[in-house]
């Protein structure tokens, strides 16, 4: 799946609360790609004659694509905050899309790194197959996450109101 959809599923699923919680889950849906791909694109800035992803590129991949990696990270932060942070759940939602959605040939999703991983010839993310109804889902997902915060949001209006005529009584 393509990085921005990826960052857009993070902040719909897991930052509906406040503006601030909506973009740490963006860029914790996104940060995989981000971390193991934007370095190497910042290098590369301007130079469109390479052909091959260099093995840190790869390593660096397998590090941010795993379960594991991402079970253990989660787990530190549960248990340092005493709180689930259900906002990594952004992180580990990218790496189960990840999974179907890329081909063997392109960076096969290594969900089990450290450990041997039995490796899902998925489909091409970018084919339109693909690419359109996820993009709808989501333009269905932020329409219901923007109405229902903006009912919600009249509701607490109204409450508001209400309370303050009850007062004035």
């Amino acid at each position: 799946m393509d990085v921005l959809a990826h960052g857009l599923w993070g902040g719909v699923l897991f930052g509906r609360k406040t503006r601030w919680q909506w973009r740490a889950a963006f860029l914790l849906g996104a940060a995989p790609d981000l971390l193991a791909f934007g370095p190497f694109y910042l290098a590369q800035w301007g130079d469109t004659n390479w052909r091959v992803f260099p093995p840190y590129v790869h390593q660096s991949y397998d590090v941010t694509h795993s379960l594991v990696v991402w079970a253990l990270m989660t787990a530190t932060v549960w248990f340092a905050r005493k709180r689930f942070p259900w906002i990594l759940c952004a992180w580990g939602f990218h790496i189960l899309l990840d999974i179907p959605l890329h081909e063997l040939a392109f960076f096969p999703t290594p969900y089990l790194w450290p450990f041997t991983t039995p490796l899902v010839n998925g489909l091409r993310w970018a084919q339109p197959v693909v690419i359109i109804p996820n993009y709808v889902a989501l333009v269905i997902a932020y329409t219901l996450m923007i109405g229902l915060r903006y009912r919600r949001e009249k509701a607490e209006l109204r409450h508001k109101t209400v309370g303050a005529n009850d007062t004035i009584r």
